[in-house]
């Protein structure tokens, strides 16, 4: 039971945390993208799902294809006359590298169609992990306003928070950079495969950085607040 990520539990969170952020700062653009963060967990819900299951047609036309390559090549040997003796060592030398020639290019075609599979898989969940990346990557331009040393300064636009608020919000972002980590694991639970086993990675290592960053400033708030 609590051996897999279950996908219906990371969207009901994020659709939870969106619900939080959307009372405690209204019309914020943080609670926007809560929301649109709901969407991309839905989103990797189902290509997790999709990336799961095995592709029987697809598997099909492989197995139809891997039967054709192997009649083209037996056909291809079978009509041509095999000499059991050669007249000169370069004539065997010549015979030797034909053959070889064709059995490299027998084993790149079994190999490219056994692939098909999981270049198409690993095409999908890269495309949906890059959705993960960006919206991490929007989150983390959001909280590098909340600067605890120029906030409410000339320079800043913005209308100053109160501390705690400000806290409040930092942490709203560190948990937004958590559902996003655990979206993006979804996509290797059920597809093993090393490109996205390290697309995954390079996320979680991200969001793990920007939530460091933005728990140090909340360290700092803390200290102002019990000064």
């Amino acid at each position: 039971m609590y051996r897999r990520l279950e996908s219906s539990e990371i969207t009901r969170t994020a659709l939870s945390l969106s619900d939080r952020i959307a009372r405690r700062f209204p019309g914020s653009g943080l609670s926007r993208i809560a929301k649109e963060l709901v969407g991309i967990c839905q989103d990797a819900a189902e290509t997790a799902a999709w990336l799961g299951r095995p592709k029987r047609l697809l598997r099909a036309g492989v197995g139809l294809g891997f039967v054709i390559v192997l009649l083209t090549f037996f056909g291809t040997v079978l009509g041509v006359r095999v000499k059991l003796a050669f007249t000169t060592f370069s004539e065997f030398v010549q015979g030797l590298q034909a053959a070889i020639q064709n059995l490299v290019f027998l084993g790149i075609a079994v190999l490219f169609l056994l692939g098909l599979e999981r270049r198409w898989k690993r095409r999908r969940a890269v495309a949906a992990l890059h959705s993960l990346r960006s919206i991490a990557h929007i989150i983390d331009m959001h909280q590098l306003a909340k600067d605890p040393d120029r906030w409410g300064t000339p320079e800043s636009e913005e209308k100053p928070l109160p501390t705690r608020d400000m806290i409040r919000y930092l942490d709203f972002c560190s948990d937004l950079l958590a559902v996003i980590s655990k979206a993006a694991a979804l996509h290797v639970q059920d597809f093993d495969d090393p490109a996205t086993l390290a697309a995954v990675n390079e996320i979680e290592n991200l969001t793990s950085g920007l939530s460091r960053k933005i728990w140090q400033k909340i360290v700092i708030l803390d200290r102002i607040v019990t000064e």
